[in-house]
């Protein structure tokens, strides 16, 4: 593998491609009385946008060993790009994914870059970013504004900054779904997205942010497909508070890196938000089910139960926030042209097939609040 700084790797086995459940599932669309509206901007700066999407870049991706970039870099390297991973090193620069031949992750392994170091010490990402003159960053990690800085600090000739944010910032409304001009939450858990997104537009550079909604797909590491699928795979009942009905969004890993390739060089990027998820929206109830489908499980029993009346400590019962959460993609498919590949039955199940029913996973299944959910459930119906 080419490396800016020489990491030896072992090669892990070669992986086959299990067969994806293709049935399909019909996840809740709502008549949305909102209009697509083109996103109101400040004026471009003459000459804003000099980076092109055909010619070869320099790139440096900061994070991409993990999820998000592990699909992201690949796309870049298939397009010709020169691509660097910003890392500390602690995990494999490479791995090769289910389903990758032997030979294209031979391919990809001898063109990725590394260079290693802990962004948080601000002064050697300064230097080194610096000293390696990228054209292109793509900083799917970056939390706070601070983080950022040196980086823009070092590359004075940046050709686009594209960040991932996330849909967290949106003030949550009665008002759905959220569109890219909706207002922000100053005091939200992802302010620092937010506050990042504010540093690019005042520091003048071509910048594009995109707002996910909920990810999922092969390799999550936040437990959202993978909660549903220990519980479906260990036969026991769903725990889903309140009715059930909550609206929620997900979009497959795989369409998002597809957006921010799209977005690369894109004239019609230049110092933009775009949502990014899946086109429909589905409820808790219809996820698990939708979970059950992709996995090949039985439809599974839910038990619906109300959180106000437990104490779950520090223990999280249900990964999704406990509301209606999701957004509009349509400027993402009217001004980037981007429509998802995978409906939500056939993404879950390229994530089953591809991680959790090969008996891979993030974390061990814990059922201890469910237990604690489906014993009072018991004592009620006694």
């Amino acid at each position: 593998m080419a490396k800016l700084v020489v990491v030896q790797q072992p090669k892990p086995p070669s992986l086959s491609l299990l067969p994806s459940s293709l049935s399909e599932f019909s996840g809740t669309k709502l008549p949305s009385q909102i209009k697509y509206k083109r996103q109101v901007c400040l004026p471009k700066p003459k000459g804003a946008l000099n980076v092109r999407a055909s010619s070869a870049k320099k790139i440096l991706i900061m994070g991409g060993t993990r999820f998000i970039g592990v699909f992201l870099s690949r796309l870049l390297v298939k397009e010709g790009h020169q691509v660097t991973l910003f890392t500390r090193g602690k995990a494999p620069i490479t791995q090769q994914l289910p389903g990758e031949s032997d030979s294209d992750y031979a391919n990809f392994k001898s063109q990725i870059l590394h260079l290693k170091g802990d962004r948080m010490e601000f002064g050697f990402v300064r230097s080194s970013v610096a000293a390696e003159g990228f054209n292109v960053v793509y900083d799917i990690n970056g939390r706070e504004a601070d983080e950022v800085e040196p980086i823009l600090d070092a590359l004075p000739n940046l050709e686009q900054y594209i960040y991932c944010s996330s849909a967290g910032v949106y003030l949550k409304s009665d008002l759905l779904p959220h569109f890219e001009i909706d207002a922000v939450d100053p005091k939200s858990s992802h302010k620092g997205k937010l506050n990042t997104e504010t540093l690019l537009q005042s520091r003048g550079v071509n910048w594009t942010s995109i707002r996910p909604v909920y990810i999922y797909g092969p390799l999550n590491y936040n437990p959202v497909e993978e909660w549903f699928f220990h519980r479906l795979k260990a036969g026991r009942p769903i725990p889903i508070p309140n009715s059930g009905m909550q609206i929620t969004q997900l979009g497959h890993v795989k369409d998002l890196a597809t957006a921010f390739v799209r977005v690369l060089g894109n004239e019609k990027a230049s110092r933009e938000v775009f949502n990014i998820s899946g086109e429909k929206y589905v409820t808790f109830d219809g996820l698990a089910k939708a979970c059950a489908k992709a996995g090949g499980f039985p439809e599974p029993e839910i038990i619906h139960y109300n959180p106000k009346e437990f104490d779950f400590g520090k223990k999280k019962a249900f990964p999704f926030r406990d509301q209606h959460f999701f957004a509009s993609v349509d400027k993402a498919k009217h001004v980037l042209g981007l429509k998802p590949k995978f409906d939500l039955v056939e993404g879950l199940a390229d994530s089953y097939n591809l991680d959790f029913g090969r008996g891979t996973f993030r974390k061990e299944a814990d059922f201890s609040t469910d237990d604690m959910i489906l014993g009072k459930s018991l004592v009620l119906q006694s």
